[in-house]
């Protein structure tokens, strides 16, 4: 029975030390997990406020290289303004130098005129030219279509001679009929070339 009793402390006792390293070890695990936890946040609010201050500060790098861009502009074209003042009244500030610069000029303005008149020239004989090839093709044309129309006339005249030659031959034979009939058909032949040289000549 003592042994039993011995038995039974000890289970206990192991038992209850069980118990205790059980919730030691949890009581360390909420405790390393509350820490991480608490890291992470710390890290997470870190990388925020420094996200935030770094797009804070590019804005106002941007801002600030912004105007000082506009300023440069308005330096830069001052000074090129300026030099060019410079440039252009160089040549003017000794008598002798103003004088060279007055003789290049007028050099350059002589120049500048002849080879004006040159262009002018050659433009003014361009112009010319191609309205006499214009004026030589129309003249030539229209005495072309008037050949024509001459040699048609005159081809419908002996044809209308030819007719009424041959229908008066009819009229004498007694067949009238035959001579009416001759000259209708002359008559159609005139009036058809007639009309085929004024569609041409539209």
């Amino acid at each position: 029975m003592a042994e039993t009793t011995s038995t039974t402390r000890s289970t206990r006792s192991t038992s209850t030390k069980r118990r205790a390293a059980g919730k030691k070890a949890a009581s360390t695990r909420a405790r390393s997990t509350a820490k991480s936890s608490a890291k992470r946040t710390t890290t997470s609010a870190k990388t925020t406020a420094t996200a935030s201050s770094k797009v804070a500060a590019n804005r106002f790098e941007a801002a600030a290289l912004q105007a000082e861009r506009g300023l440069l502009i308005g330096v830069g074209a001052a000074l090129v303004a300026r030099d060019n003042v410079v440039d252009s009244v160089k040549p003017y500030t000794s008598r002798t130098t103003a004088e060279r610069e007055l003789k290049k000029l007028q050099k350059k303005a002589t120049t500048d005129v002849t080879k004006n008149v040159k262009k002018f020239e050659r433009r003014g004989t361009t112009a010319r030219n191609r309205l006499e090839r214009e004026v030589k093709r129309t003249r030539t044309r229209v005495e072309r279509q008037i050949r024509q129309a001459s040699n048609v006339a005159k081809r419908d005249a002996n044809k209308v001679q030819t007719s009424v030659s041959s229908a008066a031959v009819d009229v004498r034979n007694g067949n009238v009929q035959r001579a009416a009939t001759k000259l209708q058909s002359a008559a159609t032949t005139v009036a058809q070339d007639a009309a085929k040289q004024v569609t041409s000549l539209v």
